[in-house]
C-alpha cells in the first residue's frame, strides 16, 4: 500500500507558554529534559510520571486509523511483566505513557520507552496489529460512540466512531515514519510528581515540530441537529469555546437534567453533563440521559425544557453557587502542584491558555447567569440530539442529513435483492439510489476504500457516507468495472482485506418488499454497523401471496354472510362460528396489508 500522505501542519511556537509557567512557581516548577519541556512537584510517596505526545486518532487518516495506538502498543513491549504501574493511553489529540513507581523504576520505564520510540521492536508490528484488533473487538459500543461521525465525518475527531482500519495494512515503513515525525522531544511534554528531576533520565528523541491540534471538519450543514438512535438512551453534544463559564454550565446542565428527568420526573435512573476540551479553543459538551421504552417521550420533552429554561436565563443563584463550589473544591486538595500537573501538561501540549490557581479561582467567581444563558444558547445553537424516539423537529431541531444531496451519472447496476435499489458506477463516484434517496461517495472525497480478492469494494466518503460494492448482490458488477473504481481512487485511499471464506461472501436473498436494511446500506455508519436512525418505510408492492391473500379476503365475507344468512338464526352454534369468522376475517385483512407494505403476512419485530 501507498504511504498515505498527511497534510502539513505549521509548528507551533511553544515559548509563550512556557513563558506563561513562570507564574507556577510556588506550586509548578518548569525546566527542560534533553529538549523536552518538564513540569514537577512535590507530593509525598511515590513518583507518578507522564510523557506526553501530541499525537491522537484525530491526526489520522481513516486508512492509517491505528497508526498511533499501534506505535505506543510497540513502545511499551519491551517492559512485558514488570510489578510497575504503567500503561499507556490514546486519545483524541495526545497519547500519554504514564507510571508510578520509585525513582530508579520510573527512569527506567521513561528511558525505555524512549529508546523504543527511537528504534521500534518491528518484528513485533503484526503481533500487536493482531492485539490490537482483538482489543478492539472486545470494546462495547456504547450509545455515545457514533456522535463524533455525525458531527464530524469520517475524518479528524470522527475518526474516533471507526474501527482503527489502519491495523489491516499498515507497512512498518509507514509506523516507522509515523514515530520519527510525531513522537518528537519538540512535540512531548514530561511531567513528575517530584521535587525534582531525578537523576539518570536519558529522554534523546528526534528533534521535530510541535503539531498543532487538527483543524475540525464538519458533517452537519444545519445545526441543532437530531438523529434517530437506539432506544433507551439520549444524547446531546455540542461544540462550545473553553471558558470557565462553560465549565460551570456543564455542572449546571448536569444537576438539572439530574433534579428534572430523575428526581421530579422518575423518567431516568442516569442523568448527566460533561465538559471535556478537545482541541486549544473548544471543548465538547456532553450530556446523557436514558429511559425506559415507554418513558422515552417523556424524557426527551423534559431534556428539551430543562435546556430551554437555561437558555432563557431561568436558573436560580442555588445552582450556579452549588456548580460553582464544586469546581473550586477541586483547589482544596493537599499538593496541588502535583494534583494540576496532568492538566497543565495538555494545556502546554494543545497551545491552550495556562492560569494559575488564583487566576482559576477568580474566574470561577466571576461567572454570573447571564454568562451561563450565553454559553447554554451556544451550546444548543450547536448541538446534535440523538433521541430514541420520534423526530425532534417540534423543538427547532433539523434532522441529520440521512442522505447525499446528489447522486453521479454511470453505469446502472439493478440489486439482485430489491427492484427499488440501483448501484450506479460514474466516472466522478458512486450512487446507490434507495427509495429514500441518494448515497453517494465521489472518488475525490473517498476516505477509504477497502478491497477484497473477490471483488468486493467498499468505499467511505469523508462525509461518513459508505457504499458496499459488492458483485454477487448487483446486476453486471463486471471486472472492468471493479477496475474503475481501483483506477478512480486515490491510491493513498485504498485498503486491501484479506480474502474471505466462501460463506462469508454475500449472496442475493429472496425478494421480498423494499427493507431499510438493504435500501440504506450506505448511511453513515463504521465498518460492518448500521444504524436504526436511516429506516425509512418501503414502498407498497403487489405480489403473488399478496394477491392471493387479499382475493380470500375479499371472498371470505360473501361465503360469511351466505352462511349467517341461511344458518339456523339465534342458535348459539352459528353465533360463535359468526363471531370466528369476523375474526378470520380480521387477521386476512391484516396478513394482506403487513404481505403490501413488508413482504411478510405478520409485522416484522
Amino acid at each position: 500500500m501507498t504511504t498515505h500522505e498527511h497534510p502539513p501542519a505549521p509548528e507551533l511556537d511553544v515559548r509563550p507558554e512556557l513563558d506563561a509557567l513562570d507564574a507556577l512557581d510556588g506550586t509548578v516548577r518548569h525546566t527542560t529534559v534533553d529538549g523536552i519541556p518538564t513540569l514537577f512537584a512535590p507530593r509525598p510517596g511515590e513518583i507518578t510520571a507522564g510523557l506526553a505526545f501530541r499525537v491522537g486518532h484525530a491526526d489520522e487518516t481513516l486508512p492509517t486509523a491505528g497508526i498511533t495506538h499501534l506505535v505506543e502498543h510497540l513502545a511499551l513491549f519491551h517492559l512485558g511483566l514488570s510489578d510497575l504501574h504503567y500503561n499507556g493511553a490514546t486519545a483524541s489529540t495526545y497519547t500519554l505513557f504514564h507510571v508510578t513507581g520509585d525513582e530508579t523504576e520510573v527512569v527506567t520505564y521513561l528511558n525505555s520507552v524512549c529508546t523504543a520510540l527511537r528504534e521500534l521492536p518491528m518484528d513485533r508490528l503484526e503481533t500487536e496489529k493482531e492485539i490490537l484488533r482483538t482489543e478492539a473487538g472486545s470494546r462495547g459500543q456504547g450509545p455515545m460512540s457514533q456522535m463524533p461521525l455525525w458531527r464530524y465525518g469520517a475524518q479528524g475527531y470522527g475518526l474516533s466512531s471507526f474501527d482503527e482500519l489502519g491495523t489491516r495494512s499498515l507497512t512498518a515503513d509507514q509506523v516507522r515514519h509515523w514515530a520519527e515525525t510525531r513522537f518528537t522531544r519538540d512535540n512531548a511534554v514530561l511531567f513528575l510528581t517530584a521535587d525534582r528531576v531525578p537523576d539518570g533520565l536519558d529522554l534523546t528523541l528526534p528533534a521535530g515540530r510541535r503539531f498543532p491540534t487538527p483543524a475540525p471538519s464538519s458533517a452537519l450543514p444545519v445545526t441543532p441537529a437530531y438523529l434517530r438512535g437506539e432506544d433507551g438512551h439520549l444524547v446531546f453534544t455540542s461544540v462550545v469555546r473553553r471558558s470557565t463559564a462553560a465549565a460551570v454550565f456543564a455542572e449546571v446542565l448536569g444537576r438539572a437534567l439530574f433534579q428534572d428527568l430523575r428526581q421530579k420526573g422518575g423518567y431516568s435512573y442516569s442523568a448527566e453533563a460533561d465538559y471535556s476540551s478537545r482541541d486549544a479553543d473548544f471543548a465538547t459538551l456532553t450530556a446523557y440521559a436514558d429511559a425506559l421504552p415507554q418513558k422515552q417521550d417523556a424524557a426527551v420533552g423534559g431534556f428539551v425544557d430543562a435546556f430551554a429554561r437555561l437558555r432563557a436565563g431561568r436558573i436560580e443563584q442555588a445552582e450556579l453557587d452549588s456548580a460553582r463550589g464544586k469546581l473550586l473544591k477541586r483547589y482544596d486538595v493537599p499538593d496541588l502542584g502535583a494534583a494540576l500537573l496532568p492538566s497543565y501538561a495538555l494545556s502546554l501540549l494543545t497551545g491552550h491558555r495556562i492560569l494559575t490557581p488564583e487566576q482559576h479561582r477568580a474566574e470561577l467567581r466571576a461567572v454570573g447567569i447571564a454568562d451561563l444563558r450565553e454559553v447554554a444558547r451556544e451550546a444548543w445553537d450547536g448541538g446534535l440530539l440523538q433521541v430514541p424516539a420520534r423526530g425532534a423537529e417540534w423543538a427547532g431541531l433539523t434532522p441529520a442529513p440521512r442522505f447525499s444531496p446528489s447522486g453521479v451519472s454511470g453505469t446502472l447496476h439493478p440489486s439482485l435483492e430489491d427492484d427499488d435499489v440501483t448501484l450506479i458506477i460514474g466516472e466522478t463516484g458512486v450512487t446507490l439510489s434507495t427509495p429514500g434517496g441518494l448515497i453517494t461517495v465521489r472518488y475525490d472525497a473517498c476516505a477509504a476504500m477497502t478491497t477484497r480478492p473477490d471483488g468486493a469494494r467498499c468505499l467511505t466518503g469523508l462525509d461518513g457516507f459508505r457504499i458496499a460494492v459488492e458483485p454477487t448482490l448487483f446486476g453486471d458488477v463486471t471486472a472492468e468495472r471493479i477496475a474503475l473504481l481501483d483506477k478512480a481512487v486515490p491510491a493513498p485511499a485504498v485498503v486491501p482485506l484479506p480474502a474471505r471464506p466462501a460463506e462469508e461472501i454475500p449472496q442475493p436473498r429472496e425478494r421480498t418488499a423494499p427493507d431499510a436494511r438493504t435500501t440504506t446500506s450506505g448511511r453513515k455508519q463504521t465498518e460492518g454497523r448500521k444504524r436504526s436512525e436511516d429506516r425509512k418505510p418501503a414502498a407498497g408492492r403487489v405480489t403473488g401471496h399478496f394477491v392471493l391473500v387479499t382475493a380470500l379476503a375479499t371472498l371470505w365475507p360473501v361465503l360469511l354472510v351466505t352462511l349467517v344468512v341461511n344458518g339456523v338464526k339465534g342458535s348459539e352454534p352459528m353465533g360463535l362460528a359468526a363471531i370466528a369468522g369476523f375474526a378470520l376475517e380480521f387477521l386476512l385483512i391484516r396478513a394482506a396489508r403487513n404481505l403490501y407494505r413488508t413482504g411478510q403476512p405478520t409485522t416484522p419485530p
